[in-house]
């Protein structure tokens, strides 16, 4: 597959990293309406801003960070299959995803419905899904920052992307 110039990885870099900030910043938003509505704040406000929240802004982020993030593991020397920290990285997105998609946004739509007619069941559901999501987003920043491990195959060697000789 064709490589991008510095300049078009540098781009993908900085598409990924605003649309990642950008999911963080969405999930921790949720995590604090989500504390707030258990704390006692209007859930006529609360319920229906999350639904709006990730309906607009949480979803298309997460499926924004993915195909950005698979583009930057294929248009660049890090590739999808070659390094366990690009691959466990991808794997913790996927699954994120898949999760945000079929589970977190349909439920905090019908939160957000039922407003102040809402269990407390469905209360908890805007605080446990996105402290485990930050937790989880936390955990893929990490392995991008320290990228541990080695190759998932040895092989013919390869040069590594710039900044990680030495």
């Amino acid at each position: 597959m064709r490589r991008l110039s510095p300049t078009g990885r540098k781009a993908l870099l900085t598409a990924h990293l605003v649309t990642s900030l950008g999911w963080l910043g969405a999930d921790l938003g949720l995590l604090a309406l989500g504390v707030a509505g258990l704390r006692g704040a209007d859930p006529e406000v609360v319920y229906p801003a999350a639904a709006l929240l990730v309906t607009w802004l949480f979803a298309p982020l997460s499926v924004a960070v993915w195909l950005v993030g698979v583009a930057s593991a294929l248009l660049t020397p890090w590739g999808l299959l070659r390094w366990r920290w690009v691959l466990v990285k991808f794997a913790l997105t996927t699954v994120l995803l898949g999760l945000v998609l079929l589970l977190l946004t349909p439920r905090i739509r019908h939160l957000g419905a039922l407003a102040g007619a809402a269990d407390a069941h469905l209360r908890v559901d805007l605080v446990v899904p996105p402290a485990v999501s930050t937790t989880l987003l936390l955990v893929a920043t990490v392995l991008s920052t320290w990228k541990p491990w080695g190759r998932l195959r040895a092989g013919a060697r390869r040069p590594v992307p710039a900044g990680r000789a030495g």
